[in-house]
């Protein structure tokens, strides 16, 4: 089978590789659809996140859907013809996080495409089924990848504990960003702030519930929030872009009680600043967000009832065979693609 293996900095390769057998437990999965997403796009750039680094050879891709090909010993709730969307978090089940129901503090999770464990850019997947979500009629393959950015934002929300009447802002309108959006108008948020840098961004943000939107090479979001709220601030900010400045920008917009949620991972450097009196004085809570806990049930009844759109970021689609051009226009930020997406049609 064809797989997609990173070799080094922006060095991608297709390759052949045996086809995979399921063990039992698990479901042989043809991968037909995978989200190149921001952590993919570290290791692409970097070569790391943090002190996690790609030291070997390896597979990227997380955000993944496909059919079930054939079902390994012990599999009763999964048959070939299955379409599914693949949970890449293996968490132990039995460490003291795990039975405290926190799985995805796992010290001990395996992670699809963070090392050392190969990812799902490739023509076939070994997994086990319990991880396995079967789609309904009406979610595509698509739809199915798209499920695991939804997952994280669901949790960020989760953390942030939003209540209706609330006012909200949002740091970075990626994917995750664009989903928080949408979530916090299904909570009830009455007012709801973007920024981003890209244009094409922030008209999706605009499209799916932001009331105003912000670019801060052009404008500070900061003032402009605190200039719409009357000099109130808001009361949820959550950071999904992390790059330099948006921390502060996020502590600057909060009002005195307000929560920060972190979700972005930090470019470059592996450190997020913000001004200590700042955040002190207003006594801020921050939450930091870890991937995510059991969403993807919750995450397939919302899109299936249409009360989410996870179609509309999806920008641009390459075949595997293309995937470096797909990195490359990702990593770069080109023609506008928010979300780029690979399809493998075996």
């Amino acid at each position: 089978m064809k797989a997609a293996k990173l070799h080094g900095i922006r060095d991608i390769r297709i390759e052949e590789m045996p086809e995979p057998e399921p063990r039992p437990g698990e479901a042989l999965v043809q991968v037909r659809a995978v989200g190149i997403c921001g952590s993919d796009l570290h290791y692409f750039k970097e070569g790391r996140i943090g002190e996690t680094v790609a030291s070997e050879p390896l597979i990227l891709g997380h955000e993944a859907a496909g059919v079930v090909e054939a079902v390994g010993e012990g599999v009763e709730d999964l048959k070939p013809g299955d379409r599914v969307a693949v949970d890449p978090a293996l968490s132990c089940g039995k460490c003291e996080w795990c039975r405290k129901g926190h799985p995805n503090l796992c010290p001990h999770i395996r992670f699809f495409g963070t090392p050392p464990v190969d990812g799902a850019l490739r023509e076939y997947i070994a997994h086990p089924a319990e991880a396995l979500f079967r789609l309904p009629q009406g979610l595509d393959y698509e739809d199915g990848a798209m499920l695991e950015p939804l997952g994280v934002a669901l949790h960020a929300v989760d953390l942030a504990h939003l209540k209706p009447g609330q006012r909200i802002a949002v740091f970075g309108v990626g994917v995750i960003g664009l989903f928080v959006v949408q979530l916090a108008r299904l909570s009830g948020a009455v007012q709801i702030f973007a920024t981003d840098l890209f244009p094409f961004r922030l008209d999706l943000a605009g499209r799916f519930g932001a009331d105003e939107v912000f670019r801060p090479d052009s404008e500070d979001p900061a003032a402009g929030i605190m200039e719409a709220t009357g000099g109130r601030g808001v009361d949820v900010a959550f950071e999904a872009a992390w790059v330099h400045g948006t921390a502060e920008q996020a502590v600057e917009a909060l009002a005195p009680g307000g929560t920060l949620v972190l979700i972005g991972i930090p470019l470059g450097e592996d450190v997020v600043s913000f001004r200590a009196s700042s955040s002190r004085r207003k006594g801020l809570t921050v939450k930091m967000v870890r991937r995510m806990k059991h969403a993807y049930p919750r995450a397939i009844r919302m899109v299936e009832r249409g009360l989410l759109d996870v179609r509309s970021p999806v920008t641009h689609r390459f075949p595997l065979d293309d995937v470096r051009r797909a990195f490359d226009m990702a990593a770069g930020y080109r023609d506008g693609v928010v979300k780029a997406m690979v399809e493998l049609q075996n």
